[in-house]
């Protein structure tokens, strides 16, 4: 469809400037043979400029250079074009339709002034065209994004309406439960704690580095109830770190990895030990795991965020201010993570 709309508007621009250039000239000087074969010599030079100009110098080379690469560029080419114009009219068109012609310099200034200004007034005409058909596309792409938005935000609100209704639901149940089983109560603010962080904090830009640690703790009570004896976990908090930041959800596939790829491959005791610890400038994360004895793991995005995702969120998150080490043994395996923590005007620059 756009590329029948495309040859339909060329054939009829180039139509009408061959008119003008034969018809439109001739009935001013009465010969129409010589204008014809004038029209002829002037339609395949404005042409091929017009589409140099077009789809060479603004779509690509434009876009490839600087501006001033690029204006010298169009001048040279249209004075070259010119000049080829110029040489064909003056010594093989003007010498049999137009001898008085000759009488003016082969490298006249008016001439050359005239041909170069007739010739940039119809490339304009023509860039004109692609200029305006260019912003009607793009207003088109930006109400598409504008409504596309506007649908993933009521998508957003519909898929929070389950979730929310489901946390309610919980606290109701920790009400009821906590008279009949404290245990399983627990277990219902556990898991209402970590529904609540991934409703209201996750969507937040920056979280407390202790609202991510409580978050964890929600998630390792949840596994603890579902291994049993045969798990234990240590957070070992050395330093305090009240006051520091991090991105959001960015720990917790860490923490998956250890249960995934250590306790849940494990058919005797296994341990998980996070150790937190703050230093100048800077904090790690030191998070391991027991495993046996096997292979090195082979860590793929499953549910989640994914340990793979997580080294993307660092890089954008954290360009030259983090350091992810990796460390798989026989039978344990260790992921440290040390970051700068960022300050408030680059978080909001980002």
């Amino acid at each position: 469809m756009k590329l029948t709309r495309e040859v339909a508007f060329n054939a009829v621009f180039w139509l009408l400037y061959f008119l003008y250039q034969w018809l439109g000239l001739a009935s001013l000087y009465g010969d129409y043979p010589g204008y014809f074969i004038n029209a002829c010599m002037a339609l395949p030079v404005a042409f091929f400029f017009s589409w140099l100009a077009v789809h060479f110098l603004i779509k690509k080379h434009l876009a490839e250079t600087n501006k001033a690469i690029y204006w010298v560029y169009l001048v040279l080419y249209s004075i070259l074009l010119l000049l080829a114009r110029r040489y064909i009219n003056y010594y093989l068109i003007y010498p049999k339709y137009f001898p008085q012609a000759q009488h003016t310099p082969f490298l006249s200034t008016g001439k050359m002034l005239v041909d170069f200004v007739n010739l940039y007034t119809i490339t304009g005409l023509y860039v004109l065209y692609y200029f305006i058909r260019s912003w009607y596309e793009q207003r088109l792409r930006v109400q598409q994004l504008v409504q596309q938005k506007t649908a993933a935000e009521l998508d957003l609100l519909k898929a929070q309406v389950q979730p929310h209704f489901v946390f309610n639901m919980l606290n109701n149940m920790y009400a009821t439960a906590l008279k009949s089983s404290p245990e399983t109560a627990s277990l219902i603010a556990h898991l209402s704690g970590f529904l609540e962080y991934n409703l209201y904090e996750s969507t937040q830009a920056m979280v407390a580095l202790t609202t991510e640690i409580a978050y964890i703790e929600h998630y390792i009570e949840l596994q603890k109830n579902r291994y049993g004896p045969k798990l234990d976990v240590s957070i070992n908090i050395y330093t305090p770190i009240n006051g520091l930041q991090i991105a959001p959800l960015l720990l917790l596939p860490l923490v998956e990895n250890s249960f995934k790829h250590g306790v849940a491959n494990s058919s005797g005791f296994s341990w998980i030990r996070i150790d937190i610890s703050r230093m100048p400038g800077q904090f790690s994360v030191k998070i391991a795991n027991s495993k046996d004895e096997q292979g090195p793991i082979h860590v793929s995005a499953t549910g989640g965020i994914g340990l793979s995702n997580v080294k993307k969120r660092l890089v954008l998150l954290y360009p030259d201010a983090h350091d992810l080490t990796i460390i798989d043994e026989p039978h344990s395996y260790l992921i440290s993570l040390t970051i700068k923590p960022l300050k408030n005007d680059e978080l909001l620059s980002r």
